[in-house]
């Protein structure tokens, strides 16, 4: 599974990379999406990497993030008790580990698909850089400290 989350506006943008991160559901800064590790994903994800961070999100991350920016639709909260009425898993935490297995998919609870974390505390590195050149962009080996930074 990887996190995308989207650090630059749309301001001077080619017409296709706004596309591409109007399919992969990003429409503002600092909104994040889950996606499963395909072919098809990584192609879309090349494409905006100017425009993105991105990189493998362990489950304690995915649980973390599911449990402060969850939504439901009406912009209700995600907790352990619809969790457990809803799908056949106990908690947020179990819930989250199947996820990034595979086993369930975050439509399958009625969970929004887009995570609207908060700016970083501290602030960024850089967005006009990639994380070789000191910024935030591109890829992040260790995408759950970004996403901490950002709950």
């Amino acid at each position: 599974m990887y996190a995308i989350v989207r650090l630059r506006g749309s301001v001077k943008t080619k017409p296709e990379i706004k596309d591409t991160l109007k399919m992969l559901r990003l429409h503002r800064i600092n909104h994040c999406v889950v996606v499963p590790d395909s072919p098809h994903y990584r192609g879309m994800i090349q494409k905006v990497k100017d425009y993105v961070a991105w990189g493998e999100i362990d489950e304690d991350s995915l649980a973390s993030m599911l449990e402060m920016r969850g939504r439901l639709s009406g912009n209700i909260r995600l907790t352990d008790q619809f969790i457990k009425e809803n799908t056949s898993y106990g908690t947020i935490k179990e819930f989250a580990s199947a996820v990034s297995g595979g086993a369930a998919n975050l439509k399958d609870a009625g969970i929004k698909p887009v995570f609207r974390l908060h700016p970083p505390r501290k602030g960024h590195r850089g967005t006009k850089k990639t994380v070789k050149e000191g910024g935030e962009l591109g890829y992040h080996e260790s995408i759950s400290d970004l996403i901490w930074k950002m709950r």
